[in-house]
C-alpha cells in the first residue's frame, strides 16, 4: 500500500480571512467553501498542497508560545527567496509579521 499527502487541515478563528491571506498574499486558489452563511471550512490549493482551514469553534484559545503540539508550519519552496521575504516583509495582510529567519532559510509569518 502507497501513500500519498490529501492534505492538511488547520482551524482558524476566522476561516475566511485565513484563507484569504493564503489567496491574496501566497497566490493560492481557493477550491471551495462549506457551511451556511458563514463558511465552516474554506479549501484552498496552495501549490499543489490542499489545505482545509476550519472555522474554529467560539471560545477555543490560542496555542501557547511556541514550541506547539500540531502542525509547528507549512514549509513553502520558492524561485527568489530573497525577492519572496522583501514582498511579504512589505505586506500589511491582517496584521501578518515575520516570526523568525535563519541563515538561507526563512520562516514564518503569522
Amino acid at each position: 500500500m502507497s501513500y500519498r499527502c490529501d492534505h492538511i487541515h488547520l482551524r482558524s478563528k476566522d476561516a475566511v480571512a485565513a484563507a484569504a491571506f493564503y489567496v491574496e498574499t501566497l497566490g493560492a486558489r481557493e477550491i471551495r467553501r462549506d457551511g451556511s452563511s458563514v463558511a465552516s471550512r474554506v479549501t484552498i490549493d496552495l501549490g499543489g498542497l490542499i489545505l482545509f482551514i476550519e472555522q474554529a469553534p467560539e471560545g477555543l484559545g490560542a496555542s501557547p508560545e511556541p514550541p506547539r503540539l500540531g502542525i509547528e508550519h507549512i514549509g513553502l519552496a520558492v524561485e527568489d527567496i530573497e525577492a519572496t521575504m522583501n514582498r511579504l516583509l512589505q505586506t500589511q495582510h491582517a496584521g501578518a509579521t515575520l516570526l523568525r529567519t535563519h541563515p538561507g532559510i526563512r520562516a514564518g509569518l503569522a
